[in-house]
């Protein structure tokens, strides 16, 4: 079958998302999939929404996948590019459709709510080493994978391998592990995350997640210990916060450099803050995109950590699977706050949007 491929993108950008998106349909009330009459158009998917977050905060960042040539494939385009991320690595599929989804209103992380998915044979399912273009994909500070695009086909499991595959001048990679037990199938096993994961550089896990596909219990150590490769492993623990462990030494964020297994490690947790929630959807891809961006700045761990959890807070305080992250300046105050100070502060809906006004009050004379 003949499809087309994608155009050469070769700049150096600070990060490469690489991952199916899909156009989303929110129920325009709540109710069943079998009684919502009308549904609002909008874009899912993990990786895309991690590159349109970093990028609304100033990163550069480049989304490369395959789109259906339709009409859906024209709107994940335009939207993703209208972020300011860089979609010239896109490939359009003249025969495989994009894939959509309808979801009602409820809460995914406790399963309240009904998901019906349309991308078995999507065009993003037939990423492939030879249809994707990887020199751009190489040309990244950090390449953002994550564990949904293996479920997808064998091809794109291939392209994963070869991707995550360790070689001179390889890209610091981070890799979600984003375990959706709907998407794998009966003959491939879930296993293949860890073989995954053991090649990245950082690497981001829930402890449910890790439950759920590797029966892996005892908490965030527990974690560690089955996944000892990655340089920085981040266990996230919901509401409670999240642990990093760390391999680290002193070096400005342009190197960006994986630390081999036998330096120090540090273990460092950092609740979360206190979240007035509106929509439990998307604030994974946040507190990642959050987490990256102060890699990419060469901030103290525990700061990364921080900027994780306000801009999953963002998210968490936003309807829909994409909200703007904190202003820089207003973050970086947050993730300064003293202990006792982070451990007192709540973020409501409108939290992100009343701080910029009260700035702009500031500096209107």
């Amino acid at each position: 079958m003949t499809t087309s491929g994608p155009c050469n993108a070769p700049d150096v950008v600070d990060v490469v998302a690489l991952g199916e998106s899909m156009v989303t349909f929110l129920p325009s009330r709540p109710g069943r999939l079998a009684d919502v009459p009308s549904f609002d158009r909008g874009i899912g998917g993990a990786e895309s929404n991690v590159a349109c977050v970093l990028a609304a905060a100033g990163h550069a960042v480049r989304w490369v996948s395959r789109v259906g040539a339709d009409g859906f494939g024209d709107h994940l385009v335009e939207t993703i590019g209208g972020y300011g991320v860089d979609v010239s690595s896109v490939g359009r599929d003249p025969v495989r459709p994009t894939g959509v989804y309808f979801r009602t209103a409820g809460d995914r992380a406790t399963d309240a709510h009904e998901v019906a998915y349309y991308r078995a044979g999507s065009a993003a399912s037939a990423m492939s080493v030879e249809n994707t273009d990887l020199a751009a994909v190489r040309t990244a500070r950090v390449l953002h994978l994550s564990g949904i695009t293996a479920a997808l086909s064998e091809d794109c499991l291939d392209l994963l391998w070869e991707l995550t595959a360790p070689r001179p001048g390889r890209p610091l990679v981070a890799f979600d592990i984003n375990f959706r037990p709907g998407l794998w199938r009966d003959t491939v096993s879930p296993l293949i995350l860890l073989d995954l994961a053991r090649r990245a550089d950082i690497v981001f896990v829930g402890t449910d997640e890790a439950e759920e596909a590797w029966a892996a219990t005892g908490g965030a150590r527990a974690i560690r210990e089955l996944l000892p490769e990655p340089s920085v492993l981040v266990v996230k623990e919901g509401a409670r916060g999240a642990t990093a462990f760390a391999r680290e030494q002193s070096h400005d964020a342009p190197g960006l450099s994986p630390i081999p297994p036998g330096a120090a490690e540090s273990t460092t947790f950092v609740p979360a803050p206190h979240v007035d929630v509106a929509a439990a959807i998307g604030a994974g891809d946040a507190f990642a995109a959050g987490f990256l961006s102060g890699t990419l700045r060469g901030l103290p761990l525990r700061d990364r950590l921080r900027h994780g959890h306000l801009w999953a807070a963002a998210a968490l305080t936003a309807p829909g699977d994409l909200a703007p992250p904190p202003a820089r300046d207003h973050a970086d105050r947050l993730s300064a706050l003293d202990d006792d100070a982070w451990g007192t502060l709540r973020l409501g809906p409108g939290w992100t949007q009343a701080a910029q006004r009260a700035e702009e009050e500031v500096r209107t004379p």
